[in-house]
């Protein structure tokens, strides 16, 4: 994809030409006779004609006005369709009911339609078309509905062959055709992935209606928000998708997920137990431990919660279960749980001047910074950054369903709960380098050889050579391993809630982290589980609560302690929300 849009004004027909190229390159075997047959006449379709497709490939619907699709590089819209409507792919006179009627005419042309009808100026278009419906029940193509309009709609016929193309080549349907045009700007630049056929997330011609068939689910849930017969009768169609496929078997545990959150909205505590009893997805567990709970269902959910403690999945479901507990048995009459003893980190307390346009956390760095100290406010930036520098290959191996197409910034099983898992052999050895000095090379080359390429974890605009320098200087290298190693155990989990700054001694060969909390801030729960990890390994890191200067009497500047061991605080396992 080497020409720009600002050259060429063809670029997006450039690109589907190279998506269809690139689909007919890795799965010829998959395609069916039709999907053949559309990649070859494409190529043979005159240039107006396959820019016109795309165009409407592109555009949200399926019923195009002719007189709307004004585009300078193309033509004559009615023209440029002439080889579309004549292979079939196209509809010029296609059968419409009043909804399609009106989602294509304006107000003031529906009133010349239905003059008969004492359309009102005051009217409102919704309102009109309720009035209409009982007397319009009928389809018909567009001149019957308004004699002597000019006007010509075109209705896309190849719209669910598409689906089935962008899916090869996207391995999703929530990213739309336009995504893959950044990538021609030159906005981005991508690692270059091996590709094989063993690494292939779709591997056979089933794959692709499973796919299809999870996703008209999850736009089915979608739009189900509150029907209780509908869900019953969605959960019934995932449950009965089966798969041996490891990456859509992740994707059917995800909707069930979803699907047994809908139901505990609707208090529907048996469907929720149902789908969650066969979802893989993270957190399934806890969710039906706490349908159990809110049934009254005390003993199954302790029964449960035991069999969580014993394994737990990772530490955010052990967070929730701790909470949990206690509720539990005093609910079955058991006593209270003795209190597990907690670890504590230094707490900082600092008053400060609010200046404008700058952060709590901004102030905090030129407070600290006074000290002849280098402080940066990283946030997650810089652990992140390093184990992404240090293991760049394990994340960018090419295994099955990780990587669909050329463009992509991340693996697309990243978040997956056996991430880690399928690339253990890879992570180890790129942490084993951490046992000697070789971690300190492998990082430096990796910042010069791959800067500026798309990584889920290093953010180069945070990640100034002289902030990697400081950090190889001053952070042990058994500190860094224990971080990678916690990142690794749950990726969604703990890329997030580390502490907003560092501070760095270079003489000493020393850091602290600071987690910063301006007035009526809080710790959340994936901080409290950094900081308790911090806690653990005697890491050094505080906790500064920051006052403003007015609101205080006293300057207070010290040091006290803050419990984090037991992550205490509201219990975030009540709410069934959407998983991000």
């Amino acid at each position: 994809m080497s020409t720009s849009p600002l050259d060429n004004p063809f670029y997006y027909l450039e690109n589907f030409r190279q998506v269809l190229s690139w689909i007919g390159q890795r799965y010829d075997d998959l395609l069916d006779d039709e999907e053949r047959r559309f990649i070859e006449d494409f190529a043979r379709l005159p240039q107006p004609a396959q820019a016109l497709l795309v165009r409407m490939v592109m555009r949200k619907g399926l019923l195009f006005r002719a007189s709307k699709l004004t585009y300078a590089e193309i033509g004559d819209a009615r023209q440029a369709a002439v080889p579309l409507l004549e292979c079939g792919w196209v509809d010029g006179q296609p059968h419409l009911d009043l909804q399609a009627l009106f989602g294509l005419l304006r107000k003031d042309e529906l009133s010349l339609c239905f003059k008969t009808h004492g359309v009102k100026r005051a009217e409102k278009k919704a309102d009109l078309l309720e009035r209409l419906r009982p007397l319009h029940e009928h389809i018909q193509p567009l001149d019957q509905w308004f004699a002597g309009f000019d006007e010509v709609v075109f209705a896309l016929q190849v719209m669910p062959l598409c689906d089935r193309l962008r899916l090869l080549y996207f391995g999703n349907l929530y990213q739309e055709w336009s995504e893959f045009v950044l990538a021609d700007l030159g906005i981005y630049r991508y690692e270059k992935v091996e590709f094989s056929a063993e690494s292939r997330g779709i591997s056979q011609r089933e794959d692709i209606d499973i796919c299809l068939h999870l996703h008209s689910c999850r736009e089915a849930l979608d739009q189900a928000l509150n029907e209780r017969e509908q869900l019953d009768e969605l959960a019934s169609r995932a449950l009965a998708i089966r798969t041996d496929n490891p990456w859509l078997a992740m994707r059917r545990g995800k909707l069930l997920f979803r699907i047994g959150q809908q139901a505990e909205r609707l208090q529907q505590w048996p469907l929720a137990l149902s789908v969650y009893a066969q979802s893989s997805y993270p957190g399934a567990r806890v969710r039906r431990i706490r349908v159990l709970e809110r049934s009254e269902q005390y003993a199954e959910a302790m029964t449960l919660l035991q069999q969580a403690q014993a394994l737990p999945e990772n530490d955010e479901e052990t967070q929730h279960l701790l909470r949990i507990h206690p509720r539990l048995q005093r609910k079955l009459g058991h006593g209270a749980v003795r209190k597990r003893s907690t670890r504590t980190v230094k707490r900082l307390d600092v008053s400060v001047t609010p200046l404008p346009d700058y952060s709590v956390e901004r102030l905090i760095q030129l407070h600290l910074a006074e000290e002849g100290s280098e402080v940066h406010y990283v946030e997650n930036a810089l652990i992140n950054s390093l184990f992404g520098l240090l293991c760049w290959p394990a994340v960018f191996a090419p295994l099955p369903g990780a990587f669909f197409h050329p463009f992509h910034s991340a693996p697309s099983d990243l978040y997956s709960p056996d991430f880690y898992q399928r690339r253990a052999a890879l992570f180890d050895e790129c942490l084993t380098q951490l046992d000697d000095k070789r971690y300190l090379e492998v990082m430096r080359s990796t910042y010069v050889n791959k800067f500026g390429l798309q990584s889920p974890f290093v953010f180069w605009g945070t990640l100034t050579p002289t902030l990697l320098e400081q950090a190889l200087h001053c952070l042990p290298a058994q500190h860094l391993k224990r971080w990678f190693s916690r990142l690794l155990q749950d990726i969604k989990a703990n890329r997030t809630g580390m502490p907003d700054l560092i501070q760095f001694y270079p003489e000493q060969r020393s850091y602290r982290m600071i987690e910063v909390k301006g007035p009526g801030d809080r710790l959340q729960d994936n901080q409290l589980r950094w900081l308790d990890f911090c806690a653990e390994h005697e890491m050094p890191v505080v906790v500064c609560y920051v006052q403003w200067a007015e609101e205080v009497t006293i300057a207070k500047s010290g040091y006290d302690s803050v419990p984090v061991g037991d992550a205490g605080g509201y219990d975030s396992s009540e709410s069934a929300g959407p998983a991000a």
